[in-house]
């Protein structure tokens, strides 16, 4: 393996140290501060727009090992390698927190979230029946489970692929004195 490829890989996996430190410690302040802030829809918003900056950085910052040039493929694992390992170091915490920690604290947002589910709904003037069913299927769903935060990563990660696809089409250069 070409030593600048091993040095981008271990590039992004420090970066995804780094992203997977920084949402992990969203995470735990979020539970120290106010845990209402799980419920808060900017939070995702500023989570998104972290894990996507992160990536980012980790793809230039491969480039310029690669002496500002890179193929798809290098730009692309550059970003998908940083958000796997950052994700999944996000995920671990969260399946500590609300499976081990504070069980009791996923109970708690699995029922705020049914509650802003509803006023939501009411808000759109959904009918009753409508809203009934949506709300009774709700109430049937631990979104903190183990299975429930390994299928957020999967589809986290598959969203962030599409992303990294996008970005790999950015940074992606050909060197003009490559042999091809």
């Amino acid at each position: 393996m070409e030593t600048s490829t091993v040095s981008t890989k271990q590039t992004s996996i420090q970066y995804g140290l780094v992203l997977g430190g920084i949402l992990s410690l969203i995470t735990v302040l979020m539970y120290v501060i106010n845990t209402e802030l799980f419920t808060q829809w900017w939070i995702g918003i500023l989570t998104l727009v972290i894990v996507i900056a992160v990536g980012i950085i980790s793809t230039a910052k491969a480039k310029s090992l690669l002496g500002g040039y890179m193929s798809f493929k290098q730009a692309f694992s550059a970003y998908f390698i940083t958000i796997a390992v950052g994700l999944a170091i996000s995920t671990v915490v969260g399946i500590l927190i609300f499976t081990v920690v504070d069980p009791d604290l996923a109970t708690y947002l699995n029922e705020k979230t049914i509650e802003m589910s509803r006023e939501f709904m009411e808000r759109f003037g959904t009918p009753e029946a409508e809203m009934e069913k949506a709300l009774a299927d709700l109430e049937g769903v631990n979104n903190f489970s183990v299975a429930n935060q390994l299928k957020s990563y999967a589809f986290g990660v598959i969203f962030q692929a599409v992303i990294g696809l996008l970005i790999a089409l950015i940074f992606k250069r050909k060197d003009p004195n490559a042999i091809e």
